[in-house]
């Protein structure tokens, strides 16, 4: 088992409690936390899978990553007032996942071959298409729409790693150096409330 298959497992993890959280916010029963903390976990990379053309998708070669989304949404539904210490924590942990999961999905495109735009947009994919399905199903503006520096963190870590793939730096180094860019860029717009420019009416 490698370091970032356990690291996967951190940000599926986290990503299925963070769904499962949206779902008891909205009041919703133990299934529609279940499908939250399920697709949120999930939803992304199925969805690079599926235009990827490898079936079936990663989820359901390696049933650990349904396991451990449905285990953790569970013990947040069941748990989750004597949880709530965990919530801001998540966030930090979220950002562990969307590094790790930017890599994996950037990676996994350019073994298909994928060009730069597309191996970046599998990347930020990967990363950020769960979240979208759980805030369009609790009925929220999906993140990656707000101002927040989230799906812009991912473009830059998918951009790095690729335009490494391209120079002799070794394959793990590059996805090492492209996971802490988007943790670090991540952790630092928590910190600091950093947010893209906006359009002024």
């Amino acid at each position: 088992m490698n370091f970032l298959y356990i690291l996967d497992l951190v940000g599926t993890a986290a990503f299925a409690a963070s769904g499962a959280w949206a779902g008891i916010r909205r009041e919703m029963d133990l299934l529609g936390v279940l499908v939250l903390g399920l697709v949120t976990a999930t939803g992304g990379g199925t969805l690079r899978d599926v235009l990827l053309g490898d079936s079936p998708p990663f989820c359901l070669k390696d049933e650990t990553y349904l396991y451990i989304s449905l285990a953790v949404a569970l013990a947040v539904f069941f748990q989750h007032r004597r949880l709530e210490f965990l919530q801001h924590p998540l966030l930090y942990f979220d950002a562990i996942g969307l590094g790790t999961f930017v890599v994996i999905g950037t990676g996994k495109a350019l073994s298909f071959d994928l060009g730069f735009i597309g191996a970046v947009m599998m990347g930020v994919m990967t990363a950020t298409a769960g979240g979208v399905v759980r805030d369009i199903l609790s009925g929220q503006v999906p993140l990656i729409l707000r101002k927040e520096v989230y799906a812009s963190a991912c473009l830059a870590g998918g951009a790095l790693m690729t335009l490494m793939h391209y120079t002799s730096v070794p394959p793990n180094l590059g996805a090492a150096i492209a996971a802490i860019t988007v943790i670090t860029v991540r952790l630092l717009a928590i910190r600091h409330n950093w947010a893209l420019p906006r359009a002024t009416p």
